[in-house]
């Protein structure tokens, strides 16, 4: 009893069917990978279609598209047109739609928690844009009906909206600004870092140095600047010297 085994064990004979409709051919049962398809390169298309999603390769689109304008897929029964099918999977046509429909009616419904009394309004305000945004994606029996609510709503309160929308913008671009001096800042300190580090440095091998040349009897002592560093602590000396300048 291996795991090759039990993961058959798991996926029923349907779950393995379907898994296998949806990377063949619905008509030929041809797959990008088979063996009799290395010499035609016959590329597998997806009815981007809600409740389809299944493939069908180049030659059969093109016999069946020739005879007809569309076709039913042999599956699921779902109309194939032209205009529906694609290189990509049903899920990136999805998440595209999704995405799409999603910056359209949050434009729309783009009220903020500040606009509620209580926080309960305001789950249920999102929670009521969230059904219409999956009706409207998933091409449910009330899309249509989701898509008229959302030009009503639209067209009812255009002025609130379009004063909603100015106060975002605003609140954007002063967040943006505020980000933008931050950075400034802090690529300030760390101009004000490296040059404190460079000068650290100076200072040490200025300090050695003239400690060699004291040991040598080249001069009598180091110099009185070079020691309190030393004494003090290069870094924290040499910040208050700057200060002290400025």
């Amino acid at each position: 009893f291996n795991a090759q085994q039990t993961q058959q064990s798991i996926m029923e004979p349907d779950d393995i069917a379907d898994e296998q409709n949806l990377f063949s051919c619905a008509i030929c049962g041809l797959t990008e990978g088979d063996s009799s398809n290395l010499t035609t390169q016959n590329t597998l298309q997806t009815n981007a279609t809600v409740g389809c999603g299944h493939q069908f390769c180049t030659s059969c689109v093109e016999r069946e598209l020739s005879r007809r304008k569309t076709f039913p897929c042999p599956i699921c029964e779902t109309l194939v047109k032209r205009v529906t099918l694609s290189t990509r999977t049903l899920d990136d046509v999805q998440c595209e739609k999704d995405t799409s429909w999603r910056r359209r009616i949050l434009k729309i419904y783009n009220k903020a928690e500040k606009d509620f009394p209580t926080l309960l309004e305001y789950n249920n305000y999102l929670e009521e844009v969230e059904d219409i945004i999956f009706s409207i994606v998933n091409e449910e029996p009330n899309a249509e009906e989701a898509k008229s609510k959302v030009k009503s709503y639209e067209e009812a309160n255009r002025s609130q909206i379009v004063i909603r929308q100015s106060q975002r913008a605003d609140e954007e671009r002063c967040v943006a600004d505020r980000i933008a001096s931050e950075q400034r800042e802090a690529e300030r300190r760390k101009r004000e870092f490296q040059e404190i580090e460079k000068a650290v440095a100076v200072a040490k091998q200025k300090f050695k140095q003239e400690t060699t040349e004291v040991m040598l009897g080249e001069r009598d002592q180091v110099s009185a600047e070079v020691a309190a560093a030393q004494m003090l602590g290069y870094r924290n000396e040499l910040i208050r010297q700057q200060r002290g300048r400025g």
